[in-house]
């Protein structure tokens, strides 16, 4: 089963990976129109030890409606399975979605919104304890960053933070954002 898991897992990483870099390399040549205008980016993220493993895949695309604002969307997918000495386990799977906005006021300053949605299966394994919690987290990130061209870094902060979700850590998070 756990074979099956991660083999079904990074079939889907790569898949989703060889998706972006396709689109990106066809992106690159003649485009016109909407589509012309349209700019993609998102994030990859891969740990793995003797004992743990975390994939991330979140790739993401965004329409300039002008000089000043854009929207756009986002996909995610997460998978992170990590075992101790003691043979307790833990594992997640997050599948989800975004909606974009950014606004430029001023050329090195832009600010965000994005509306996550999530769905969340994880489990908990240990000597004693057995616990699984499949839920849906919605989380609404507020951010400032400083740009320079396609290359944005800053903090957003998550409004609607629950730390009993197990989602995330802090409601404050760093972000590097480029888009080509």
């Amino acid at each position: 089963m756990k074979t099956t898991i991660c083999s079904i897992s990074t079939q889907m990483a790569l898949i989703l990976v060889g998706l972006f870099i396709s689109t990106a390399i066809y992106a690159q040549g003649g485009r016109s129109g909407f589509w012309g205008d349209v700019q993609y980016g998102g994030g990859f993220g891969l740990g793995i030890s003797r004992d743990y493993t975390n994939v991330l895949v979140a790739p993401s695309a965004i329409y300039p409606l002008n000089d000043y604002f854009s929207t756009g969307v986002g996909l995610m997918g997460s998978f992170v399975k990590s075992k101790n000495n003691i043979a307790e386990s833990f594992s997640s799977k997050i599948l989800g979605g975004s909606l974009i906005g950014l606004v430029n006021p001023l050329e090195n300053v832009q600010l965000s919104a994005e509306l996550e949605q999530m769905h969340v299966q994880q489990e908990i394994t240990g000597n004693s304890i057995q616990l699984k919690d499949d839920f849906w987290n919605t989380a609404l990130f507020i951010g400032l960053g400083f740009r320079s061209e396609n290359l944005t870094i800053g903090v957003r902060y998550n409004v609607l933070f629950n730390k009993k979700d197990h989602i995330y850590a802090d409601p404050y998070m760093p972000f590097v954002r480029v888009y080509f």
